[in-house]
């Protein structure tokens, strides 16, 4: 490297201190994460939720947008490595797209403002396509934005070390993890709890906005700490298109390989080596480094179809658990924050404790063994979500099915009643007995309704206004939350109030027979429970979230590191790219072998994917045991000193070469003036 080049790499390379051996640069980088992992898992966190009860979408709809919103985060870094290894370099394509990013991230906070569109203050959007269209719109920036910047802030962060702080790098991607958990952690506490206040202008309903506004805030502080540590980044140059010139020279190679595909010519050690004839041996070995450990990739989409149905299937299956944890109660969506709690106890763990036990113990836990390992946590963690889902149905009510109807009756008489319909044995129905409701009350809450046998209206209020209930009628279901809850029953002239405690989960018709009288604690009021609450605890759900975070910090931090490790110097964030496409893979599984499968039982969908992981591993297993570890600086040295040496003998053969041209024209001058003389 000559002086001007050393000189021109320390400007590029800012002001960064050293503290404890880390460049300072890197802690910005760190906070940057932090907020940035907060804005993105806290908006997550209550998405499946806002699909499924702002816009009223069902659960498979719901789900299915969910994975197709994560499936696109995980597209977008292929964008995002391109811009920034081709045009803007790493740190400008992480401004720019974080300003996009935030833009949604607000976009999608306006969107779910009921009162923008309730014309009629009831409650409930009169518009729903506009709060749709907007939602859509805000996710796809959100998409683009966290995808953009996400091959690049892991990869930025690498970049801020010298050659020899390996074991300072190592460390880094540790923290960023835990970072990113961190994140993640306080995110899926704080953004339930905002979701499950009321707020609104003219009626109150679940505070989706600030659920939203506040993880959109967190991203301008995450733009905001970036920016002011631009000073002290070591800020690599873009290097040219190499994306382009990757598939350019893969493209010559198939094309020259088929070209050549008689037994009269020589074969080559490697199909890539058929591109010798036009591109540098150098870029070749590099392109055979990264389709090597792409190929390897193949099977891991796999591994994250299990993992990233925590905030879908998961979370749509605790809104049928009891989240009563005695001093807290925890929302359904709140259960996701079990997973970074685990991570952040975790990962410390298993970098200082088991990993040196299993080398003391002389065992190579190499990075692709952990990796198949943790796809086999994976596996066990679907295993224990369908036998918890098996406990649930066990205490669901039977609902008429899309083809089926279900026929109600309802005797408010003081007497039995037989009902006999055509086809059907006679019915007889009790006194005041009813069944009802088709459906599980949204998101752990209970449904009330009353209904008055009387012969005069009464008016019920209580947490919920029931209004007047006319003679003989039933009031609306309103949703009642967990605890206790008092209600209060006039007539205009007398009145009384009782108190009923309420789980999660429950519905219940309040008969207000035609006997009532307005007697202390409403005494004569028959309670008939249509759904029973909840009663399978949200604990249960502990141990299948134990598992699947085991899984992620043995596959999934070991597989950042990995790729980063095993990725040539300019082609980090077109690995890291590729490593995260594998994720946006992944979801797509999901919505494939659900609509395939099209299972009846939530528990046997789960054991499918169990099963297919289980599958992937043994493959993905035999892969790991035929690959070869990388040394890409070893490699690229290797190359660089044969050009060297290449150059130096081209240039002594063309020394060489002109000291015989001069010799040659010497003697034949000397000849000329012999024959002359």
């Amino acid at each position: 490297m000559t002086d001007h080049e050393d000189i021109k790499k320390e400007k590029k390379k800012g002001k960064s201190a050293v503290v404890c051996g880390y460049p300072i640069s890197i802690f910005f980088i760190v906070v940057n994460e932090f907020c940035e992992r907060f804005s993105y898992y806290g908006m997550r966190a209550v998405l499946v939720l806002y699909f499924r009860y702002f816009l009223r979408w069902d659960d498979d709809m719901a789900t299915s947008i969910y994975h197709a919103f994560v499936a696109l985060c995980y597209l977008t870094p292929i964008l995002g490595a391109i811009v920034a290894d081709s045009w803007l370099g790493k740190f400008k394509t992480i401004i720019y797209l974080s300003i996009v990013y935030a833009i949604g991230q607000i976009v999608m906070a306006v969107s779910a403002i009921h009162d923008i569109t309730d014309y009629d203050r009831d409650g409930i959007p009169d518009n729903m396509t506009f709060h749709v269209a907007l939602s859509m719109v805000g996710l796809f920036l959100i998409a683009l934005g966290t995808g953009g910047i996400k091959p690049c802030v892991a990869a930025f962060g690498g970049d801020q070390f010298e050659d020899h702080q390996a074991r300072q790098r190592s460390t880094f991607f540790s923290v960023f993890y835990l970072c990113i958990n961190a994140g993640s952690l306080l995110s899926t506490i704080i953004t339930p709890v905002l979701r499950a206040q009321e707020c609104g202008i003219h009626t109150q309903q679940k505070c989706y906005p600030l659920a939203f506004g506040v993880p959109a805030a967190l991203m301008v502080v995450a733009l905001v700490v970036f920016i002011v540590g631009s000073g002290m980044y070591y800020k690599a140059e873009p290097q040219g298109n190499i994306m382009l010139d990757v598939c350019k020279c893969i493209g010559f190679a198939v094309k020259n390989r088929f070209r050549h595909r008689g037994k009269e010519h020589k074969k080559r050690g490697h199909w890539m080596d058929w591109a010798e004839e036009k591109y540098e041996k150098l870029l070749i070995a590099q392109i055979k480094m990264v389709l090597k450990v792409l190929f390897l990739y193949i099977p891991l989409p796999m591994f994250w179809t299990l993992f990233d149905q925590k905030g879908s299937r998961w979370t749509l299956q605790a809104t049928t658990m009891d989240g009563n944890f005695g001093i807290i109660i925890l929302q359904p969506d709140q259960m996701q924050m079990v997973n970074p709690i685990f991570i952040l106890t975790l990962v410390p763990i298993t970098e200082s404790i088991i990993y040196p036990l299993i080398r003391k113990c002389g065992l190579n836990f190499t990075p692709l063994r952990r990796m198949t390992v943790g796809m086999l946590f994976a596996a066990m963690a679907f295993v224990a979500a369908a036998l918890v889902q098996i406990e649930i149905d066990k205490t669901l009510p039977t609902f008429p099915s899309a083809s089926q109807s279900q026929l109600k009756l309802l005797n408010m008489g003081s007497s039995p009643l037989t009902v006999t319909l055509p086809h059907y044995s006679p019915v007889e129905l009790a006194a005041a007995q009813t069944n009802d409701a088709i459906s599980k009350p949204e998101q752990g809450n209970n449904k009330i309704r009353f209904v008055n046998a009387l012969t005069i209206p009464v008016n019920v209020d209580g947490p919920a206004s029931f209004g007047p209930v006319e003679p003989l009628f039933y009031s609306n279901y309103s949703l009642i939350p967990i605890g206790n809850a008092q209600f209060s029953i006039t007539n205009g002239v007398q009145s009384c109030e009782f108190t009923r405690e309420f789980g999660q989960g429950s519905s219940y018709t309040f008969l207000i027979p035609s006997t009532f009288t307005f007697e202390p604690n409403c005494a004569s009021i028959h309670a008939i429970e249509d759904i029973q609450p909840n009663s399978v605890h949200m604990a249960l759900q502990i141990p299948q979230y134990f598992l699947i975070t085991v899984g992620e910090v043995v596959f999934s931090v070991t597989g950042l590191e990995f790729s980063y490790s095993q990725a040539p110097s300019n082609m980090k964030s077109v690995l890291q790219a590729g490593w995260l496409f594998t994720v946006a893979i992944g979801n797509f599984i999901v919505l494939i072998v659900a609509e395939l499968a099209k299972l009846p039982e939530q528990w046997a969908e789960y054991i499918l994917f169990a099963s297919l992981l289980v599958a992937v591993c043994f493959i993905f297993s035999i892969m790991a045991y035929f690959y070869t570890y990388n040394d890409p600086a070893s490699i690229e040295e290797q190359f660089s000193k044969k050009n060297e040496d290449d150059n130096e003998g081209k240039r002594k053969d063309e020394e060489i070469e002109m000291v015989k041209k001069d010799s040659s024209e010497h003697n034949k001058d000397n000849k000329g003036r012999q024959t002359k003389m």
